[in-house]
């Protein structure tokens, strides 16, 4: 099954390595470029790729209002996710990229491999967070101070254990990881995340970790 992408960023060089690394991939094919946000979010809708890999900083829209505008259409491009391209790894706009419905993080000089590895992790819908990113957005939650007890309200459509999954989610854990810690197999670890994402309406494992530190289900250093 191909991976539809579509680069956004107001640099040629940039799209132009990107798309060439990226079409060398067999199951990856770029199909579109984009020179700011207004045009990655028309493209968005015309060509309905899997993944979006979205500059920040372009001019007229930026790639964070771009990213809000794709991550809030769930009925129509909810099989879009965005892959947010950063010079640095611990870029101001993190948190706010998270908030906005970015699926991850990739470096600018991240080579063709790394590239092609995130476009496969964040099309099959897996958070894609360097441990320097996660480090930012726990300190970000600490900087803005958790909840003083869990607003378990947010959660009461789930079950105990997909309210278990959730906390496993936040801390940074695998299907397999959660799979050997609640010895039970990992197709199942996959129905609790899927169940999970569909009654709180969210997109992915990076927007269920930052709702699970939202409503203090899990708190840094927790």
């Amino acid at each position: 099954m191909t991976i539809r992408v579509l680069i956004a960023d107001d640099q040629m060089m940039v799209r132009e390595g990107f798309s060439v690394l990226l079409g060398a991939q067999p199951d990856i094919e770029v199909v579109g470029e984009a020179l700011d946000g207004h045009q990655a979010v028309a493209q968005v809708g015309e060509l309905r790729p899997d993944v979006v890999l979205m500059d920040v900083r372009m001019p007229g829209m930026n790639g964070l209002e771009a990213t809000r505008r794709i991550a809030g259409d769930r009925e129509e491009d909810a099989g879009t996710r965005v892959l947010i391209l950063t010079t640095f790894d611990l870029d101001e706009y993190v948190f706010e990229a998270l908030r906005a419905g970015a699926s991850g993080f990739l470096l600018k000089d991240a080579s063709a491999r790394q590239l092609a590895d995130a476009v496969r992790v964040v099309a099959a819908g897996e958070a894609l967070l360097a441990p320097t990113v996660t480090r930012r957005l726990l300190s970000e939650f600490t900087r803005l101070g958790a909840p003083k007890a869990p607003r378990m309200d947010r959660i009461e459509a789930l079950t105990e254990r997909e309210t278990e999954v959730l906390a496993l989610i936040a801390q940074g854990l695998s299907n397999g990881e959660i799979a050997m810690r609640l010895i039970v197999s990992e197709a199942t670890v996959k129905t609790h995340v899927s169940r999970i994402l569909v009654k709180l309406s969210l997109r992915d494992r990076t927007q269920a970790a930052v709702f699970a530190y939202e409503i203090g289900l899990v708190t840094p250093g927790g």
